[in-house]
């Protein structure tokens, strides 16, 4: 049986600051950090002592730095790879939210929504970032490993999940799943019928020991 926890990152920096997040290479905060501990425990009591287990993260630093702290209770080196980044917002990344949200133009009800361009250079298309995080998630689920660890972003998670149940490109226009800093998405997949289950979407109740 494999599972995979999808872990999103705790508080960082450019949520405390009100500026646009993406690829603004932003770190934890205090609070961040507290927390990016309560997760590394959580995932050791979840993981079975001596079992195999892989680690990635997106490479950026707040989830770099949570990874770290899983990485020290797991006794396993993160592997870093930036497919697995935040949307990028272009110009708008560091900027105050409100400079994006007087510019951003959101997508249309019907038509090309994957396609759609936000009206902020430099931003990705949806499109383009749910291809670039289903392409990194293709790759770890190729690995045998039994237990697997994903550090990445809130707006990321939905497309790990959309890949993890093979929700087809075309049909990625309007999904969403909502996750809280900081939470983790419990995957698995039993070796019997080789089905695929969300057992939880982003579990907080670890923050709050």
């Amino acid at each position: 049986m494999r599972s995979v926890y999808v872990v999103t990152h705790p508080e960082a920096t450019h949520h405390v600051e009100g500026v646009v997040g993406g690829w603004h290479d932003s770190g934890l905060t205090p609070a961040g950090r507290r927390a990016a501990v309560s997760i590394a425990r959580a995932l050791r009591a979840a993981v079975p002592g001596g079992a195999g287990v892989e680690l990635f993260s997106s490479d950026l630093r707040r989830t770099r730095e949570t990874a770290e702290e899983v990485a020290g209770l797991l006794d396993v080196e993160p592997v870093l790879d930036r497919r697995l980044r935040e949307k990028s917002y272009g110009e708008a990344e560091g900027r105050p939210q409100e400079w994006l949200d007087r510019r951003f133009v959101p997508p249309p009800a019907a038509g090309d929504r994957m396609g759609h361009h936000e009206g902020v250079p430099g931003a990705e298309t949806r499109a383009v970032f749910a291809r670039r995080v289903y392409a990194a998630v293709d790759d770890i689920l190729r690995r045998p490993c039994a237990h697997q660890v994903v550090v990445t972003h809130g707006f990321a998670l939905t497309f790990v999940v959309a890949a993890w149940i093979g929700m087809p490109f075309e049909a990625l226009g309007r999904v969403g799943f909502r996750a809280a800093p900081g939470s983790i998405t419990t995957l698995r997949e039993d070796d019997f019928f080789h089905n695929r289950q969300v057992v939880g979407l982003g579990d907080t109740r670890h923050l709050g020991r």
